[in-house]
């Protein structure tokens, strides 16, 4: 239900005559010395508002190109990477908590610099040293989240969580990752203390897992594929090398199992290599860089299939 100006102001801070719903019109005024006026609005106009662009949303993207499980530096990354390469692709990212950002709002020991270490921006840089440092790590994570949301074909969930994957027999007769099974996080937190609470599900050709190290919500997808049979046993994720984790990171970003792709450090936990502590080169470079990351993955995947309502159907002929 739309506002209707019957009176267009020449300046922001003259009086507006403003009519709601065919009602008696009523003065808006944008002025700042203690006289702002807003225009009068239902309560039922917000929710209605709210409830229609997120359920349409919802129902739109109930089958997504890709879907990103994880709004950290590495998802985020991946988002923006595969989303601004190919503006058809539906990117649908899932975070589980209220904040995205994962830990990339702070570095070390809960100090605010953050420590990249990237060719590439070192190379623009007047530093000797072998990586930047950020001013303050929100600085970063907030440009990126800006950045990605900002593009049209990137939709984000947060407060959502992922309780499993779905699975499914494909044309090769071989188990694939089809899919999430999603729900509200203070639902998935509180099955203990509720009767049945089912979830929704979102289909997609390709899953981008980066979910993080082992922790509350971390490592999601490495722990399940283990309880589901798809590969024997975690790696356990190592301890601090960084010079040896970060390449192993971006290096090692790859479809772990069909239609799954894992990056960051949750595939530290799946392959057991070495956690890098308090420096992101490797996370963001694990979603961007194009050795083997998680957008090229995705896209070499996406590429090489046949898809046909979310599902993958065949190969692609050469």
């Amino acid at each position: 239900m739309s506002l209707t100006a019957v009176q267009t102001s020449v300046s922001e801070s003259q009086l507006k005559l403003v009519g709601v719903n065919g009602k008696a019109k009523t003065e808006v005024a944008e002025e700042y010395n203690g006289s702002y006026r807003f225009a009068p609005i239902e309560e039922a106009q917000v929710t209605r508002a709210m409830i229609k662009r997120y359920f349409n949303t919802m129902y739109e993207r109930a089958i997504s190109d890709v879907v990103i499980v994880g709004a950290g530096s590495a998802g985020l990354s991946c988002a923006y990477s595969l989303a601004s390469q190919r503006p058809e692709l539906k990117v649908t990212i899932i975070e589980a908590n209220v904040a995205p950002g994962g830990g990339a709002w702070l570095g070390g020991q809960l100090m605010t610099p953050m420590t990249i270490s990237s060719a590439k921006l070192v190379s623009h840089t007047k530093t000797k040293a072998p990586f930047v440092v950020v001013k303050h790590a929100a600085l970063f994570t907030s440009t990126l989240l800006s950045r990605v949301l900002s593009l049209p074909n990137v939709v984000l969930m947060n407060a959502t969580t992922v309780e499993d994957l779905i699975t499914t027999t494909d044309f090769q007769g071989q188990q694939r990752v089809a899919g999430v099974v999603t729900n509200w996080t203070l639902v998935a937190l509180n099955h203990d203390t509720q009767s049945c609470m089912d979830p929704a599900t979102i289909t997609a050709p390709v899953i981008v897992t980066a979910t993080g190290h082992d922790g509350p919500m971390g490592a999601f997808s490495a722990k399940r594929l283990v309880s589901m049979g798809f590969t024997k046993q975690l790696g356990n994720m190592r301890g601090l090398d960084m010079n040896r984790s970060e390449p192993a990171i971006v290096n090692g970003t790859r479809e772990v199992v069909p239609g799954l792709v894992m990056a960051g450090m949750e595939l530290a936990e799946h392959d057991g290599s070495n956690r890098m502590g308090p420096t992101f080169g490797g996370m963001i470079g694990s979603g961007i860089k194009a050795s083997c990351p998680a957008a090229h993955e995705a896209l070499r995947i996406l590429d090489a299939s046949q898809i046909v309502g979310g599902k993958v159907v065949g190969k692609v002929q050469v």
